[in-house]
């Protein structure tokens, strides 16, 4: 997670006029209220190159503009760059665009009002005001971009960010609009999956050579476990940590890491899977059961770690 005030501060405006600056520190008291904006999948994006793997969308009022192809992204300055064909569009502008080997100059029309920009200028003409944007707008595998707070501001609309969702909205009404898109929830990892499958045959009692649920043996009990996560392993506590996976260090475990145990005092005979805090799951001779690491048992007895996710 990247804090936002750093990049809110990098947004504030420059050169956009006292308008902007009256829409701004509203849009900055209703950011500073919320706490920090979450900028984790924008803060990660290093070139415009990126742009299609973006999951930033944009909002006007209460519908999200559809972008075909292309969409926004974060630059490496923190700055969200939009397509300006189609936001500007969505706002009921006009979009014209002159190319020549050296310059593609676009021009914004909407009634009496236009705004021209060239590609490579942090600098836009509005009228007869020469206004700067956050950064010059650039052509992106030949789609042009420009901050979308210089998009919908130069048309005297409030920007937000809605950081839950990873949507810049653009008020144009002065209405209350909810987000028209609801980011789901992020997919639980694989090493947590793999706990509640196992924790769900606590108390399984133990049986020799067993690999269901009406009895497991160790590795019986991790292969059926990891089974249910579509990852074949050896019925073996050996092969699974001679042939599967790659070693980890103690103090690198993480969930769903395999841990191993010398019980024989040949070789490892016991396998288990690492739950966190300095635990793990396994069949034990009792019967499946949670353990620590540092029992008086099972810690001299520990023989190192894989880890198959």
């Amino acid at each position: 997670m990247v804090q936002g005030l750093h990049h809110l501060l990098l947004e504030l405006p420059g050169s956009y006029g006292g308008g902007f600056f009256k829409t701004m520190n509203k849009w900055f008291k209703q950011v500073m209220v919320a706490g920090t904006i979450a900028v984790t999948s924008m803060s990660l994006l290093p070139n415009t190159t990126h742009a299609a793997m973006s999951s930033i969308q944009v909002q006007i009022n209460d519908a999200l503009v559809s972008f075909t192809g292309v969409g926004p992204f974060v630059d490496d300055q923190g700055f969200t760059q939009v397509p300006i064909r189609m936001v500007a569009e969505d706002l009921g502008a006009e979009v014209h665009f002159e190319k020549s080997q050296e310059l593609t100059k676009v021009t914004i029309v909407k009634g009496d009002w236009k705004a021209v920009l060239h590609a490579g200028s942090s600098y836009a003409q509005i009228g007869s005001d020469k206004v700067k944007m956050d950064t010059m707008m650039r052509i992106v595998n030949g789609v042009t971009y420009v901050p979308v707070r210089f998009v919908s501001e130069a048309f005297g609309h409030e920007v937000s960010w809605n950081a839950a969702n990873q949507i810049a909205m653009i008020n144009t009404d002065g209405g209350s609009y909810k987000p028209a898109y609801i980011a789901p929830e992020p997919e639980a990892s694989k090493g947590a999956e793999v706990i509640s499958v196992a924790k769900q045959y606590l108390g399984t009692k133990y049986v020799w050579g067993g690999t269901s649920p009406s009895g497991f043996d160790c590795s019986g009990f991790v292969q059926y476990v990891f089974d249910k996560q579509g990852i074949s392993l050896p019925h073996s506590s050996l092969g699974m940590h001679k042939n599967v996976g790659t070693p980890v260090a103690k103090s690198d475990l993480q969930p769903g890491d395999l841990v191993f145990f010398i019980t024989n005092k040949v070789s490892t005979s016991h396998v288990g899977i690492y739950i966190g805090n300095n635990q793990f799951i396994s069949a034990a001779s009792s019967g499946v059961k949670v353990d620590s690491l540092g029992s008086s048992y099972w810690g001299p007895k520990y023989n190192g770690a894989n880890r198959i996710l």
